[in-house]
């Protein structure tokens, strides 16, 4: 298996787990993307919580052909960046999407792009 396919079979993976424990009710559902074809991976809730509409990204992770995963949104308390190094993504590999470039030079032990 490759390096790319690698990843996302990692993200898949822990998106999953992240899906098992996020509260759904019959109100307001977590659903999941799982796009391996294009490497998207995404947690989101949807539905009618009383009077307001909710949809929102809670997970976003992107893993692109050159190996970097982009970590676009993490809405949680899990630390997602280290889970990822703790399934085997190197934080050299790992983009952490939501911040600004120039703050992610700052960050040296993650990739800035």
């Amino acid at each position: 298996m490759d390096t790319v396919d690698n990843y996302k079979a990692i993200i898949r993976e822990l998106v999953e787990s992240i899906a098992a424990i996020s509260p759904s009710t019959p109100e307001v559902e977590t659903q999941k993307i799982l796009d391996d074809e294009n490497g998207h991976y995404l947690l989101f809730s949807v539905g009618w919580e009383k009077t307001r509409w909710v949809y929102a990204t809670f997970v976003h992770i992107d893993v692109k052909p050159n190996g970097r995963v982009w970590l676009q949104h993490d809405g949680t308390d899990l630390k997602i960046a280290d889970m990822m190094v703790e399934k085997g993504i190197p934080r050299n590999n790992i983009v952490i999407g939501f911040q600004a470039p120039h703050a992610r030079v700052l960050m040296e032990e993650y990739a800035v792009e």
